[in-house]
């Protein structure tokens, strides 16, 4: 999942970006306002984490615009102003959550992960698929009885993979979601981790039924059925 974070504090920003990517999120930041409406409408996020108070445009006139366009991803508001008047605004600019800083960082993590279960709001919080299970809280994979030990890349673009079975992924639409706007792709990155994944998950496992598949033209796509 890809995630953009637009916070002018600095250290704020990078500690957020920081404590992300170890939970296997890819994070973009941006330090001011303009960067980040650009970069809100733009490049297509998973989730954005927008600060109330930034140079240039600030958090609301951003999420009001970013509305405006049709763009319903979600997003988490963050203020240093624990005020009725100032959570109100975000929340009718358009915020799905909110949060007062300074706030905890297992609490960040709590909303992050209940916004982006929130398009499947029935749905628990281990993806399953067939025998294969993967829970994002403990960052524990296992297939049958066995657990299966992922790199955070990896792991990453498992649960893009199982966040949307049965439909065809191509490689831009995977570095978009599973790669930060400025990592270094190479041509073949995306092939290198996919055959990363296959080994570890689906060859290992040759009385399960292979769940990565490549279909010409399109792609990959995880599921049984291709």
């Amino acid at each position: 999942m890809r995630i953009l974070v637009v916070e002018d504090e600095h250290k704020i920003a990078n500690s957020i970006k920081k404590g992300l990517e170890t939970q296997s999120y890819a994070v973009d930041v941006a330090y001011e306002g303009e960067t980040g409406l650009s970069m809100a409408t733009d490049e297509p996020y998973d989730l954005i984490i927008l600060d109330r108070m930034l140079p240039g445009l600030d958090g609301v006139e951003i999420l009001r615009q970013v509305r405006e366009k049709g763009i319903h991803t979600p997003v988490l508001f963050l203020t240093a102003k624990d005020k009725v008047l100032d959570r109100a605004a975000g929340l009718n600019a358009g915020a799905d959550d909110y949060l007062v800083k300074p706030f905890a960082f297992v609490e960040l993590i709590a909303r992050v992960r209940a916004l982006l279960r929130r398009p499947a709001a029935t749905r628990s919080t281990t993806l399953s698929y067939e025998d294969l299970k993967l829970d994002p809280e403990t960052s524990l994979v296992t297939r049958g009885d066995t657990a299966i030990n992922l790199s955070q890349k990896e792991f990453a673009l498992l649960e893009y993979f199982m966040s949307n079975p049965d439909r065809p992924l191509s490689k831009d639409l995977l570095i978009e979601h599973v790669w930060n706007y400025d990592a270094d792709i190479l041509p073949n990155t995306v092939e290198v981790y996919i055959g990363y994944l296959r080994t570890k998950i689906d060859k290992r496992f040759r009385s399960s039924p292979d769940l990565i598949h490549t279909k010409r033209g399109f792609g990959y796509i995880f599921g049984v059925k291709v």
